[in-house]
């Protein structure tokens, strides 16, 4: 054990460096600065006031005491000060010390807790359908990974109707553009993005919509025998769909049309 009158820990960020803020000093006294219990306990007071000062605390017990069982749990801390902020570059940084916490305690009882933080701090920060959903999409995949990694876990019961959720906003997204080409007589175009959500995501709630652009797409484009199934789907299925009259109207048309002769 280092024998010091007194530790001063000086940790500089680079977010204060760019804005020309002094770096934050913690003086912390022999007695603390030999206890990785005692340092870790002074970060959890330190954090409901002052999360930046929290995380030199919990950074000292992950230097100093790098195999102690505070040593997770400040990585994990310093994870959940980033969380807790909220706005987007801490959320970046919380992802990152969740995903470090996996890869340094792969094992640890909490991974599962830091695969499902690292999902929301994705699914937090998504836009709304119409708007870039990258955000979504990844939340998506981290979600998908917690099922996969930790299968038995409490979180990844919570996992599917989250899941759920961002099919849904990347669904709906889909449908936007879908029914944009629709309306702009990009029928082919209209097509393409509308059969992605057939296949993607089957359980979208506002399915009777797909079913009737995809359906009218193909028969403005005379492709009549696409056109049907999906307009028989519509009306089958959505009967209480506004759009389920137009559909029946265009079966009917379809219906009375004059059979092309075969040569």
């Amino acid at each position: 054990m280092k024998k010091l009158a007194t530790m001063l820990i000086v940790v500089i960020l680079g977010g204060l460096v760019i804005s020309g803020c002094k770096p934050k000093k913690v003086e912390i006294a022999p007695e603390l600065a030999a206890s990785d219990e005692a340092l870790f306990r002074a970060g959890q007071e330190a954090v409901k006031k002052d999360k930046e000062k929290a995380r030199l605390y919990f950074r000292q017990v992950i230097e100093s005491f790098p195999k102690s069982f505070y040593a997770q749990r400040s990585k994990l801390a310093i994870a959940d000060s980033y969380f807790e902020k909220g706005d987007e570059g801490s959320m970046i940084l919380a992802a990152s010390e969740y995903r470090e916490f996996i890869q340094l305690y792969p094992f640890s009882p909490s991974a599962p807790y830091a695969q499902y933080q690292i999902a929301l701090s994705h699914f937090s920060k998504a836009l709304k359908p119409g708007r870039d959903q990258t955000k979504t999409n990844q939340a998506l995949v981290e979600f998908r990974k917690l099922i996969a990694n930790f299968p038995t876990s409490e979180e990844a019961g919570k996992a599917p109707t989250m899941i759920a959720e961002c099919e849904e906003r990347l669904a709906a997204h889909a449908l936007g553009i879908g029914a944009l080409y629709y309306k702009t007589r990009a029928y082919k175009a209209s097509i393409s993005r509308l059969t992605e959500i057939l296949t993607n995501y089957p359980s979208f709630s506002q399915m009777d919509q797909v079913y009737f652009y995809l359906a009218d797409s193909y028969y403005m484009i005379n492709n009549r025998v696409e056109a049907v199934p999906f307009f028989t789907k519509l009306v089958t299925d959505y009967p209480k769909s506004e759009l389920a009259e137009k559909a029946q109207e265009r079966l009917e048309l379809i219906s009375k049309a004059p059979k092309k002769s075969t040569p």
